[in-house]
Formats: C-alpha cells, sequence, structure tokens
C-alpha cells in the first residue's frame, strides 16, 4: 500500500494532526538553521570581545611593566656596582663632610638565600653637627653601591650645642657571581679513522 493511500484512509481528525506535524516539522527545520548560525555568531562575538579585552588590558599594563623592566635593570646595575671594603670606604666619605670616624668594626658576612650576602660594619662618630651627619648618610644614600644604613642610633651631648654621637651600621649587598656550567666531559672514544699512530712520521 502507498503513503497516498495510507493518508487517504486516515480520519480526518489524523489528517489535521498529521498536518500539523508537518508544519511544526517544517518550521523548526527553517528555525534551526538560523538559530544554530546565530549561536554561532554569538559564540564568536564573545571570544572576540574576550580577545579585545585581553588584547586592551595588556596595553594598559604596559607601562606598569616597562616600569618593572626599567627598575629592575637599575637594580641589577647596582648590584654591579660593588661596594669597596667597608672601613676605608666609609672614612672617605666621612672625609668629605669634615666627620672623623674614631672606631669601625667589621663584621661576618651573612648570606642571604644563594645569591646574596650582606657585609656590614659599625661605625662610631664623636661630638659631630647634625648637618654634618645628615651630609654623611645622604653620601652613602647616593653611593652608587647598594648599601643601606641598617642600624642607627643618634645620641645628643648634654653640654655642646648641635652636638650627636652616633652608633651606626652600614650594610652592603653583594650578589654572587653564578657558577659556570660544569663543562661537558670529552669522549675518550677515538672517531672512526683515528688511529695510535696518527700524526707520527
Amino acid at each position: 500500500m502507498s503513503l497516498r493511500e495510507r493518508f487517504e484512509r486516515l480520519e480526518e481528525r489524523e489528517k489535521k494532526l498529521l498536518g500539523i506535524l508537518g508544519v511544526v516539522a517544517v518550521v523548526g527545520g527553517v528555525l534551526i538553521v538560523p538559530l544554530g548560525v546565530a549561536a554561532a555568531l554569538h559564540s564568536e562575538r564573545t571570544a572576540n570581545q574576550e580577545l579585545r579585552d585581553a588584547i586592551i588590558a595588556v596595553e594598559a599594563a604596559k607601562p606598569e611593566v616597562d616600569a618593572a623592566h626599567v627598575q629592575q635593570k637599575a637594580i641589577e646595575a647596582r648590584y654591579a656596582n660593588q661596594a669597596p671594603p667597608l672601613s676605608a670606604y666609609l672614612s672617605k666619605l666621612a672625609a668629605e663632610v669634615e666627620i672623623e670616624i674614631p672606631e669601625s668594626q667589621d663584621r661576618q658576612a651573612v648570606p642571604h638565600g644563594k645569591r646574596y650576602e650582606e657585609r656590614s660594619t659599625k661605625i662610631v662618630i664623636r661630638k659631630t653637627g647634625m648637618l654634618k651627619i645628615a651630609k654623611f648618610m645622604e653620601k652613602i644614600a647616593q653611593s652608587g653601591h647598594p648599601l643601606s644604613i641598617t642600624q642607627l642610633a643618634i645620641r645628643k651631648r648634654s653640654v655642646e650645642p648641635d652636638s650627636y654621637d652616633v652608633d651606626m651600621v652600614v650594610s652592603a649587598f653583594d650578589r654572587k657571581a653564578e657558577k659556570p656550567k660544569p663543562a661537558e666531559k670529552k669522549s675518550s672514544t677515538p672517531k672512526p679513522g683515528d688511529s695510535a699512530g696518527e700524526g707520527e712520521k
């Protein structure tokens, strides 16, 4: 029996339901394609927007990244300029501002991790005006070496005006040079063509 004959044998109500079902199927088929395309476009737009947002965030962060690079280079350059022996160097800076250092004591170096080491020297200054002390500290800060005043005690002398005693610890931070990687061991196996008597005349 053909489909047409089967359709003709259906009741009127069944024919209507079958027609409605056919219309629904056609409408659904027509709508599925644009809805699928719309969903794909929406997904693509979302991905593009996220990519644009990421690019904008990278561009916005570029000045901060550049500033961090500049700061890192400045730190590396400062650590590359290792401070000389502290006692003699601090005496030289003190003499430039007319300060005498009657006492100085070098301390044992202290490691900071695997790459850095702290050398420190304790110095004593007696009967000195505050302006000279300030200039001396400024010279330490502007030395161009990785130096830091890690301890400071200033006491006013009771008798003389503008006269102070100072106990100060100045530290130098050294970055250790990277150890060279061990060279690969040369193979003792003779190359093809080499012989024990090669080179003999």
